[in-house]
């Protein structure tokens, strides 16, 4: 299972420089996790991009039905209370906009704290949908420390079911 922030999530519902390599992970593991409001920041992507003019509202419509699908096969990370709590520690010390910070700390509430040795989120300022200056890498290191990477993927951790860990639901 690999946890997909929103801005991996976009690139495989609206064509971008991103997307084949975004499919590309979704075909080596299909198992998903998100954070349980990536659903609507992606709708926010893909709306955004309508009203910049980079989509139509026919090719909204679409992604939103593919958006849809993904949704239906994947598992969500609802905690409110342990995303939150560990967004605000990531934002006393990390650069991050807030949907970011949540999008790591349900990451990190999904892996129990404990990512695998190179993996890495990657968190990109949606406002300009490309990597650069507002981008931030985490690798995680064996030892729980965080430190910026320069590698682009979703992280991974193996599960075999969706479960109960520590007062939040995994849900499929």
């Amino acid at each position: 299972m690999r946890f997909w922030d929103s801005s991996a999530i976009v690139p495989l519902v609206v064509e971008e420089a991103r997307s084949m390599a975004c499919r590309r992970l979704l075909r080596a593991d299909r198992g998903m996790v998100v954070w349980t409001f990536t659903e609507i920041e992606a709708a926010s992507a893909t709306w955004r991009l309508v009203r910049d003019g980079m989509l139509d509202r026919a090719q909204a419509a679409l992604a939103a039905r593919s958006l849809a699908r993904l949704a239906d096969g994947w598992s969500e990370v609802d905690g409110v209370d342990a995303v939150k709590a560990r967004a605000e520690r990531l934002l006393a010390v990390h650069s991050l906009r807030a949907a970011d910070a949540l999008q790591l700390a349900a990451a990190l509430v999904w892996c129990e704290d404990r990512p695998s040795a190179g993996n890495s989120w990657r968190l990109t300022d949606n406002s300009s949908r490309q990597p650069g200056p507002k981008a931030s890498t985490f690798s995680f290191r064996p030892d729980g420390a965080e430190a910026p990477a320069p590698t682009f993927g979703a992280a991974r951790r193996t599960a075999t079911s969706p479960t109960a860990r520590g007062g939040v639901t995994i849900r499929r």
